[in-house]
């Protein structure tokens, strides 16, 4: 039985000890002086919690330890000769192991017996069936296939069993022990604290190892590389080299790709900032509710684009035009080039507007409204009231949109890619090409190439050099929030 029958069932076992608690608990008649502690609705809760959570829990335990005892156990089953093999080889033989496994499934008595016998040819066979296979394989690959099998079928269907059984023990137990005193409400309010820990707990967790496996990838290119030569280093030439060419190491300068990632990035805010800003001061200070309804939108739809429409956009249009106006005003050569900075951060500012403007409207529309009402009462103009009263009280909230404006400019990759290159240059011309640190892993990580070569692992450290600066930016924008910002009784 597959795991979403499984789950399934447990759910419908769920959902019936929800409505068979909730009906009992409702028919419950309190005597003199009695009190019903808590309303049906947790008695039904409580149930579909027993009949639930544990079962879902043992299933996930399942399937996350028998892979590794069916793994071992398959391994152990094969010759010496090639249980001693470099670990390199270990993935190739289980993969090829499961591959023919998973393709036996579709064979009937006959075709199994010739597999058996070693007198088919298991490339020709499963391509009849429709399964992909790399090789024919060896023959003790063949046992250990239908080992793989059989244990593989007996964990479905021991997991099955296990977890309805379980989930129908729970149900039981939620339904038995229903009366008027039974803290139903307390405890799904302890189970509904522990989920949100768990939760919590689940995304610390996830932050740390999305850190430590960049880490240890990065440490593996530092033994390779110096540090000075990538920190320093002005020239990006990792010299591509396919998978087992032996090929040279090449040079691995950030410099480059951090100064165009953050030139990009500075253009783009350069014009979305202000914009953006003064939108979100239009709409909340200015605008009428009719001419609100119409701009909030419109500006808002900028969010749903994809990237990738922005990149061709700014290929198609943007680039060449911006080339053509400055050809024109340079006399015929072109100061502006298709694919540069000023392309990609005029587009990116673009597509940033409604990040500044939706979230600076939400923020100076939840002030309280005594402040603007205060200001003007006293004399002040709308634009005094703004620029004295409105923007101080909204900076923190303000400096959180900006850094998060900045933080989506320094990750963006499509409209790089279109509108300013993926050239490693190092310049101060708005109009000439440059890269960024996004594009750069992406380019890393595509290809044929060794998975230990520096090339290859250059992409981690990029990447983790890439969660330094946001955390900077991070921890700058926490520390001007604190120092800046007015605070009111």
């Amino acid at each position: 039985m597959s795991v979403s029958w499984v789950l399934a069932a447990v759910l419908i076992i769920g959902a019936a000890a929800f409505f068979v608690a909730r009906t009992r608990a409702a028919r419950l008649q309190p005597q003199a002086g009695q009190k019903q502690h808590s309303l049906p609705g947790y008695h039904g809760s409580f149930a579909l919690i027993l009949a639930t959570l544990p079962a879902i829990i043992f299933l996930a335990i399942w399937k996350a330890a028998s892979p590794l005892y069916i793994d071992g156990a398959v391994w152990r089953s094969l010759p010496e000769q090639v249980r001693s093999a470099p670990d390199m080889n270990r993935s190739l033989t289980m993969g090829t192991i499961y591959a023919i496994g998973d393709g036996l499934r579709r064979l009937d008595a006959g075709e199994l017996e010739q597999v058996r016998s070693s007198q088919a040819d298991l490339k020709a066979l499963f391509a009849s069936k429709g399964l992909a296979l790399a090789s024919n394989g060896e023959a003790y690959m063949i046992p250990a296939a239908e080992a793989y099998r059989g244990m593989n079928d007996a964990s479905s269907r021991y997991s099955a069993i296990g977890a309805i059984l379980i989930s129908l023990a729970g149900a039981y137990f939620g339904l038995s022990g229903i009366t008027l005193r039974r803290r139903a409400r307390n405890n799904v309010e302890r189970v509904m604290l522990w989920a949100l820990i768990a939760a919590s707990t689940v995304a610390i967790l996830t932050t740390i190892g999305i850190v430590l496996s960049m880490l240890f990838q990065t440490l593996a290119f530092f033994r390779t590389v110096p540090l000075a030569n990538f920190f320093f280093g002005t020239v990006w030439d990792p010299r591509f080299a396919a998978a087992g060419s032996g090929g040279a190491t090449g040079q691995f300068g950030l410099i480059p790709l951090l100064a165009g990632t953050l030139y990009i990035a500075f253009v783009a805010m350069l014009f979305a900032v202000p914009v953006g800003l003064f939108a979100a001061i239009y709409m909340s200070e200015y605008a009428s509710r009719r001419m609100r309804s119409v701009v909030k939108p419109v500006l808002e739809v900028l969010a749903g684009i994809p990237t990738i429409v922005y990149g061709i956009f700014a290929l198609v249009t943007v680039g060449p035009l911006l080339r053509d106006i400055s050809a024109a005003l340079a006399g015929g050569q072109p100061l502006i080039m298709a694919q540069s900075v000023l392309t990609a951060g005029l587009v990116m500012g673009i597509m940033l507007l409604p990040f500044v403007s939706s979230l600076s409207d939400h923020i100076i529309s939840a002030l309280p409204r005594s402040l603007h009402d205060g200001s003007l009462g006293l004399g002040a103009t709308r634009s005094e009231t703004v620029r004295n009263v409105i923007l101080p009280a909204a900076l923190p909230g303000i400096v959180g949109a900006l850094l998060l404006t900045a933080s989506r400019a320094i990750g963006e990759t499509m409209i790089v890619v279109l509108a300013a290159g993926v050239a490693a240059n190092l310049t101060l011309n708005p109009g000439e090409a440059m890269t960024t640190i996004t594009v750069k892993i992406v380019n890393q990580l595509t290809g044929d190439l060794e998975f230990t070569s520096p090339q290859t692992l250059v992409a981690f450290a990029l990447g983790i050099t890439l969660f330094v600066l946001t955390l900077g930016m991070n921890v700058a924008a926490l520390y001007i929030v604190r120092k800046y910002r007015e605070q009111y009784e």
